[in-house]
């Protein structure tokens, strides 16, 4: 499982010792407090009227997945499934649904490794990629900060060089968490920040090296070949590296950062999300419905605007922290 898995444990046990701070899963819960209110309490209503499950009772549990940014194709599957359930008599009452739901989207969602791939050699090679106003830069700073506590050294290559604030907003957080960072004026070739970055790395014996991408979807065509001509950069200078390109998707958004997903897919091999501003949204049920619509698994949420506020994905505590 490679380093991260080794001293994830450690990680655990600082935020224990911390006693009067709240636990993970409180900080989880409280971040889906608007979504849960979507879900969880609007089927409660439909529970405390009707005992048995009928078809009124699958029509308004499919309006609730809707609302909450589910999705059509994930809410109609979740919705026959329950469907089979029912005729099938393995359930029966309208309580029954709520622990059946959530064994199943438990299900769905750990069918996907969600675990960070490191590199058994150092340096491992992170290429973060995702649209302007995401949240990226933060989210960058809040998995280098991760990274930062568990003793590994990290390295930040700015390499969105053409929004103009990118690179200085990424110094800033780097000076904030104690990382290493290499950038170089605005407009600058991304990818010759990204091999200089590369190159200060391996020289400097660093552990983990970030790579910041600009996000700019009006010039569709453009930003697909230079985040292409960066992951070449990269495979070329280090073996079977980017060992993960992680996206950075905004919760608040719902369904659009599903078609963003698709978008940028096609450019590069996505092999994770990062869920960012899912504490400001009610539509974090955006998350139950990626399986079917991108195949993508959520490696990491963002749930506050600190460098601590990261929690890596866990099916069975989002799924009861959404339903509790």
């Amino acid at each position: 499982m490679g380093w991260f898995s080794k001293k994830k444990s450690h990680i655990q046990k600082r935020g224990n010792d911390e006693s009067k701070s709240p636990s993970s899963f409180q900080r989880l819960r409280k971040s889906l407090e608007k979504t849960r209110a979507k879900i969880s309490s609007k089927f409660k209503n439909i529970a405390s009227f009707r005992k048995k499950i009928d078809a009124g009772v699958l029509e308004k549990l499919e309006e609730i997945l809707l609302e909450s940014d589910v999705g059509v194709v994930p809410t109609t599957r979740i919705i026959q499934e329950i469907r089979n359930a029912w005729k099938s008599k393995e359930i029966e009452e309208t309580s029954d649904v709520y622990d059946f739901l959530k064994d199943k989207l438990k299900q769905g969602l750990k069918e996907r490794d969600v675990s960070i791939r490191m590199s058994s050699v150092p340096p491992t090679v992170i290429m973060v990629t995702g649209i302007n106003g995401a949240g990226k830069t933060t989210s960058i700073a809040k998995l280098a900060n991760l990274f930062i506590k568990q003793g590994m050294k990290v390295m930040l290559a700015a390499s969105d060089t053409f929004r103009a604030a990118a690179a200085e907003q990424l110094d800033i957080w780097s000076k904030r968490i104690g990382s290493d960072i290499v950038k170089h004026q605005t407009g600058a070739d991304p990818a010759a920040v990204t091999f200089d970055a590369l190159e200060a790395c391996l020289k400097r014996k660093m552990d983990v090296l970030i790579v910041d991408t600009a996000g700019r979807l009006h010039t569709h065509d453009n930003l697909m070949n230079e985040l292409s001509k960066i992951k070449r950069v990269i495979s070329k200078k280090i073996e079977n590296a980017p060992h993960e390109v992680l996206m950075v998707l905004d919760a608040t958004t719902g369904q659009n950062a599903i078609s963003q997903a698709k978008l940028f897919k096609r450019a590069v091999d996505i092999t994770g999300i990062f869920l960012s501003k899912l504490d400001g949204t009610a539509k974090g049920g955006v998350i139950l419905g990626m399986r079917d619509e991108i195949d993508i698994p959520v490696k990491f949420i963002g749930i506050g605007e600190g460098a601590e506020d990261i929690q890596e994905f866990d099916a069975d505590k989002f799924v009861d922290a959404l339903f509790d």
